[in-house]
């Protein structure tokens, strides 16, 4: 049988009478007391004009033949095993055979990677097998689950569990969150939406074991689910989920650690992997908004590091990205399962799957074994591949900083569609006040979405201000402020952008309603106007800085933005030198 994916191939004409197909994939099934093969994933090479040989019905054959053991069929379900080959798997368009999958292959499950980016070699499947009962429940693998057995309940420890999320879209809205279980075999994601979302989220834990029924099964999307299981599972409100006693039969997490950080400067983006590694720093925790949803995301960065003396930057995502200082200040070990490799910065990660602290696993050991010898040597000085486009999220390092004539020299800001980043510590020498009306600009008083105050409003021949993008008109608009200015340190100066909350950073938390109101409102003082940035002239700070090539008047310029600042810690500073210098 084809499975229901692959109906198009016989509609289109892939797949008639005599096609040489290469199966890929395959599992089987006991329909009414037969053995059914259902082709889950398979590769038309070619078409014959007539039959090869004079093939034969196998469960024919091994009745009619004396000596041939039984066919499967003859066996009873409850004593079935896992179904071998039954013919060696050749590639018919090269004429090499295909290796049968070893038991003593990386995975421990027994079968191949589902990840997109692993090679994906010919497995073979399992018959439905039940491995053991609860409360007189059959219990049912996650390998061995399939879109053709509607009722079954799988016994599986919760490895990872997302934050719950909201849609809205021409059907409806309503609310998800999704999980990955684990059981002895395989892992799977499931998604709960809407009433089960209520019903459900507060009741599954990470680190748990449950029994699952009720849910149903789709084909998994390999874009988005990196999960062994060729399936996802839906469950709504009326499905069963019952706390199981946790034997430890399960284990706690699956990883498949690369060697080293330093590896990942090869790694094709996109490529899921796992990652052993220390938090070396934790990056503010950031606020952005999301441009495809318009949404508030709250995120952060962790500096992480290994053996091999490499950084990355990993980027941690709402609740995660919340806690991030308060979990991660201490500089543990981490076991990182599924992280995206992105070239946004050189190389850097994004979360996808879940992230352990201080792991019970023999690797944990050694490595912080290594941490430790390290600090008390002074620290470790590793190459960083997030250190030039890192974001804007992490404040490098004293041994990571550039300086304002690396921009020049290394031709910062011509990378494409993406900026360049960089950190540096410079002086304001000049800073541009005198647009006229003030440095600021209207901005929309609507607090909520679309707008939360960023977008630029006009005044009405009413008094009113309105906003394009709303489209709402308010009696008042907020103000926020944006100006240019100098800053230099001891290699170049450069001209650098400042925004709203950069600027209130550099005057000592003034806003420009607050200025406005003090300096424009009733009359203009242009003193007072100019003493606020007075005392924000001369100061030093560590910033950092977005390069971006732009176009301007039809004309090539590098623009640098400030994106965070903070003032210099001297005695940090101090002691960071001394470190430094004690290296050499």
């Amino acid at each position: 049988m084809l499975a229901t994916q692959l109906n198009h191939m016989i509609a289109t004409n892939l797949i008639g009478a005599n096609t040489i197909v290469q199966v890929e994939q395959f599992m089987s099934n006991r329909v009414k007391d037969r053995t059914v093969i259902i082709l889950l994933n398979v590769h038309a090479l070619r078409n014959e004009p007539s039959r090869i040989g004079d093939p034969q019905d196998i469960e024919k054959a091994q009745i009619a033949t004396p000596g041939v053991a039984p066919s499967l069929t003859s066996a009873p379900a409850a004593a079935a095993v896992p179904a071998q080959p039954l013919y060696n798997k050749t590639n018919y368009a090269t004429g090499s055979s295909v290796p049968p999958v070893k038991t003593g292959s990386p995975n421990p499950y027994g079968g191949p990677s589902r990840n997109p980016h692993h090679a994906s070699p010919v497995r073979s499947s399992h018959a439905p097998i039940v491995r053991d009962t609860v409360n007189g429940t059959p219990i049912t693998n996650i390998s061995n689950l399939n879109m053709y057995a509607n009722k079954w309940t799988i016994q599986a420890r919760v490895t990872s569990k997302s934050d719950i999320r909201t849609w809205s879209n021409a059907k409806g809205e309503g609310s998800l969150f999704s999980v990955e279980l684990l059981d002895q075999t395989q892992d799977v994601r499931a998604t709960f939406f809407k009433e089960a979302v209520d019903k459900f989220y507060s009741f599954l834990q990470i680190g748990s074991v449950y029994t699952f029924s009720g849910g149903r099964l789709k084909v998994a999307n390999a874009q988005y689910n990196t999960c062994q299981s060729n399936f996802e599972i839906t469950f709504d409100q009326n499905s069963e989920i019952h706390l199981a006693n946790d034997d430890g039969n399960i284990q706690r997490q699956h990883y498949e650690f690369i060697d080293s950080i330093a590896g990942l400067e090869r790694t094709e983006p996109n490529t899921m992997v796992d990652l052993l590694a220390v938090v070396q720093a934790v990056g503010e925790v950031a606020t952005i908004v999301s441009k495809k949803s318009g949404q508030e995301l709250t995120k952060c960065d962790l500096t992480l590091i290994d053996t091999s003396a490499t950084q990355i930057t990993l980027t941690l995502w709402g609740d995660k990205a919340a806690s991030a200082l308060t979990d991660y200040n201490q500089q543990p070990v981490v076991a990182i399962r599924r992280a995206r490799v992105s070239d946004y910065g050189g190389r850097s990660l994004s979360l996808s799957g879940s992230i352990e602290t201080n792991p019970d696993i023999p690797q944990t050991a050694p490595l912080q074994t290594w941490w430790r010898t390290q600090t008390a040597n002074g620290g470790v000085t590793g190459k960083s591949l997030s250190a030039t486009r890192g974001g804007a999220g992490v404040m490098e390092s004293l041994e990571q900083r550039q300086t304002i004539a690396d921009i020049k020299n290394n031709n910062l800001g011509y990378a494409g569609d993406k900026p360049d980043w960089l950190t540096f510590k410079a002086t304001v020498s000049f800073l541009k006040k005198d647009k006229e009306g003030g440095s600021w600009y209207p901005a929309c008083a609507n607090a909520g979405e679309p707008c939360k105050n960023r977008y630029k409003v006009t005044q009405t021949t009413d008094g009113n201000w309105y906003c394009d993008k709303c489209q709402g008109s308010f009696p008042t608009c907020v103000r926020r402020w944006i100006f240019s200015g100098v800053v230099e340190d001891d290699t170049s100066s450069t001209w650098v952008s400042f925004f709203n909350e950069q600027a209130e950073t550099l005057l000592a938390g003034a806003t420009a309603d607050q200025v406005y109101a003090e300096t424009y409102q009733d009359q203009q003082d242009q003193d007072a106007y100019d003493s606020y940035f007075a005392k924000a002239n001369h100061t030093e700070w560590i910033f950092k800085c977005k390069v971006k090539n732009e176009m301007v008047n039809e004309e090539s310029r590098v623009k640098t933005s400030v994106v965070a600042m903070q003032p210099v810690d001297f005695a940090k500073e101090s002691r960071d030198l001394l470190s430094a210098l004690a290296k050499f």
